[in-house]
C-alpha cells in the first residue's frame, strides 16, 4: 500500500440516495483507500459504521459518480473565468462596452484578453471592427476569440505585435493568421498567470460535480509549457483528475509531454460559426465549402503512428467532409494494420457534428469514439439559429444525431469545449435528453452515462465512472428534487417514481425545472470541494 493510499480516509456515507447498479435501492456507500468498498441499504450500513473514520449524514442528498469532460481548454477557461467574457452580451455596442470597462480596468495587462462574442446573435450580425476596437482600448493590444475558438478579432497594436504580415483585412482572423495572433496574445500570459487561470478552471469544475476533464491541448492551441504545467499542477494539488491529450502529428512528442494520445483538437477542419468547418456543399451563407487543414491520406498516417506507437489518434471534424476525410483514413489505417488493432486502439474524433448514416455506421465499424458536445445544439440549434443561418434549416435538422450514435453502437463521451460552452454538466444532460431536434434525443440515462462512464471508455478505461465496489471513489453529491426513472426505451417521456423498476433514479431535468445542487465532490477518495454551508 502507497503512502498516498494509506493516508485516505475510510467513509461511510449514509441517509441519502445512492446511483448504483451494484445497487437500485442503495442508500449507502462505503469508501475505502480511494475506491468504492460497499453500496446497499441504510440497515445494513449500521454493520460498517463503528469502523470508519467518517460518517457522511446526507440527509436525503444524491450520490453519483462525479462528471467527466471529455473535451475542455482548462487555461482557457480560467481566462475566461477571471478576464473579460463576452458570451453574456446583447449587442455589438454591449460587446464594445465590455471591452472599454475592461481595458479601464486592467491598465498594467501587456495584452487584453477576452473571448466569447458571437456576432450570429447580435441584431445585425456583425463583428466589431478593428477601428472600433481601436477606439475602445485606446490603441492597446487586444485578442478577442469568437464563441468557436476558430475566429478572432484583434486590434492593430496586437497585428504589430505578431509576426509576418497578416494584411490590412478588418473581417475575423481565421486559419493560420488566427494561429499567429493567438501565438502572440497567449505568448503574453505571465507563468503566474498561466496557473492563477488553470487553479480557477479547476476549482469552478470541481464545484460542478466534475472529477476528470480531457485537456486538448496543441501547438496551435496553447502551448507545449501550458500542456505539461497543467499536467504537473493536477498531479501536485487537489483537485479534478486531467487526462491530457497533446494535437500534434509527432507522435512521440506527444508522448514525451505525458499525453494520452496524439489527439483532441487536432484540426481536420475548423467550425460553422466562423465558416471554417469543411463541407461537401457551400454554405447557405457564403460561396464556399469551408477550410481543409488535413486530407484521407494524412489521417491515415496518423492513425497508423498513433495505433504502432499503442497512442490514441484524434481529430476534430464538424464538416461532412471533414468527417469523411476522418472516416476515409481511419478505413485505409485499417485496412494496413487490421480492424482488430484499430478497433482496440480506440481512437477519437471530436465534435463529429455533421454525421449521415454511411459515416454513422463506419463509426461503429471501426470502434471510434464520438466525443460530442450537446451544449451546442442547446446554443446553436433550431430553425432559426446559426446551424440553420451557415446551412439552410433542412441540413441543420441533421447535425449532433446523438440517438443515431448510440443505435448503431458508437461509444460516447460527453464534453463542454469548454470555453466554447460553459461547464454545466446536468445542463449538458438536459441538452441531449432535449435535443432541438426530437429524433435525435436520447434519454436522461443514457446521457448521464456518457457523460460519466463514456469519458472513462473513452480513455480506455471500462471500470471507472460507476459506483460499484473496486471503481475508483470519484462522485459528487447534490442537492436536487425528486428523483424519477425513465424506461430504457423512453427518449423524454414515460418518466417513474415506480420503485419496482429497479433503475437508478436521477432528476428530473425538464426544461425550467432547477438543475441539481453540487455539495460535494470527490476524486480518488479525497474531497476536491465542498460547497460553503455545508
Amino acid at each position: 500500500m502507497s503512502e498516498s493510499t494509506a493516508q485516505l480516509k475510510t467513509v461511510l456515507l449514509r441517509r441519502g440516495e445512492v446511483h448504483s447498479p451494484a445497487d437500485p435501492f442503495a442508500t449507502a456507500m462505503v469508501v475505502e483507500r480511494g475506491q468504492v468498498a460497499w453500496v446497499g441499504s441504510e440497515g445494513a450500513a449500521d454493520a460498517f459504521a463503528d469502523g470508519v473514520d467518517e460518517v457522511v449524514d446526507l440527509d436525503g442528498a444524491l450520490v453519483t459518480p462525479a462528471f467527466t469532460d471529455a473535451h475542455v481548454h482548462t487555461t482557457a477557461t480560467g481566462l475566461a473565468l477571471t478576464g473579460l467574457d463576452l458570451s453574456g452580451a446583447p449587442s455589438l455596442e454591449a460587446a464594445l462596452g465590455l471591452v472599454r470597462d475592461f481595458a479601464a480596468a486592467r491598465p498594467h495587462d501587456r495584452v487584453l484578453l477576452g473571448h466569447g462574442w458571437d456576432a450570429s446573435r447580435w441584431p445585425g450580425g456583425r463583428p466589431p471592427t478593428r477601428a472600433e476596437l481601436d477606439e475602445a482600448t485606446g490603441g492597446r493590444p487586444l485578442y478577442l476569440s469568437r464563441v468557436d475558438v476558430h475566429s478572432a478579432v484583434v486590434t492593430t497594436a496586437l497585428l504589430d505585435m505578431a509576426p509576418g504580415d497578416l494584411g490590412a483585412a478588418h473581417a475575423p482572423l481565421v486559419a493560420d493568421a488566427h494561429h499567429a495572433v493567438r501565438a502572440t496574445a497567449l505568448g503574453s500570459i505571465t507563468p503566474d498567470q498561466r496557473v492563477e487561470a488553470q487553479r480557477a478552471a479547476l476549482a469552478h469544475a470541481a464545484s460542478l460535480g466534475v472529477g476528470t476533464v480531457h485537456e486538448c491541448g496543441g501547438p496551435d492551441i496553447s502551448s507545449e509549457d501550458d500542456f505539461t504545467g497543467l499536467l504537473r499542477l493536477a498531479a501536485e494539488e487537489p483537485g479534478p483528475r486531467v487526462v491530457g491529450y497533446w494535437a500534434e502529428q509527432d507522435v512521440e512528442k506527444a508522448r514525451a509531454l505525458g499525453a494520452t494520445g496524439a489527439a483532441g483538437d487536432l484540426f481536420v477542419d475548423g467550425a460553422l460559426g466562423s465558416h471554417t468547418a469543411c463541407l461537401h456543399q457551400p454554405y447557405a451563407d457564403a460561396a464556399h465549402t469551408g477550410t481543409a487543414y488535413l486530407d484521407a491520406a494524412a489521417v491515415a498516417a496518423h492513425v497508423t503512428a498513433c495505433t504502432e506507437a499503442g497512442l490514441q489518434a484524434g481529430f476534430h471534424a464538424i464538416g461532412d467532409a471533414a468527417v469523411t476525410a476522418v472516416v476515409e483514413g481511419v478505413r485505409a489505417a485499417a485496412e494496413k494494420l487490421g480492424l482488430a488493432r484499430i478497433r482496440a486502439a480506440r481512437h477519437r474524433v471530436e465534435h463529429a457534428e455533421m454525421l449521415t448514416p454511411e459515416t454513422v455506421a463506419a463509426f461503429a465499424e471501426l470502434g471510434l469514439t464520438a466525443s460530442v458536445q450537446p451544449a451546442f445544439d442547446a446554443l446553436w440549434g433550431g430553425d432559426d439559429g446559426m446551424y440553420a443561418q451557415r446551412l439552410g434549416a433542412e441540413r441543420a435538422r441533421t447535425l449532433n444525431p446523438f440517438a443515431a450514435l448510440l443505435r448503431a453502437g458508437v461509444p460516447l463521451a460527453f464534453g463542454s469545449d469548454s470555453p466554447v460552452t460553459p461547464l454545466d454538466p446536468w445542463g449538458t444532460v438536459r441538452a441531449a435528453a432535449f435535443h432541438r431536434t426530437p429524433e435525435h434525443r436520447v434519454s436522461v440515462r443514457a446521457a448521464f452515462t456518457a457523460h460519466t462512464r463514456g469519458g472513462w471508455r473513452a480513455v480506455g478505461r471500462d471500470d471507472a465512472g460507476v459506483l460499484v465496489p473496486g471503481a475508483p471513489a470519484d462522485y459528487a453529491v447534490w442537492r436536487t428534487g425528486e428523483l424519477v426513472v425513465q424506461a430504457p426505451d423512453d427518449r423524454v417521456a414515460r418518466w417513474s417514481t415506480d420503485p419496482r423498476s429497479g433503475t437508478p433514479g436521477l432528476p428530473d431535468l425538464t426544461p425550467g425545472r432547477d438543475l441539481p445542487v453540487c455539495l460535494r465532490t470527490v476524486v480518488g477518495g479525497r474531497t476536491v470541494f465542498v460547497r460553503p454551508g455545508e
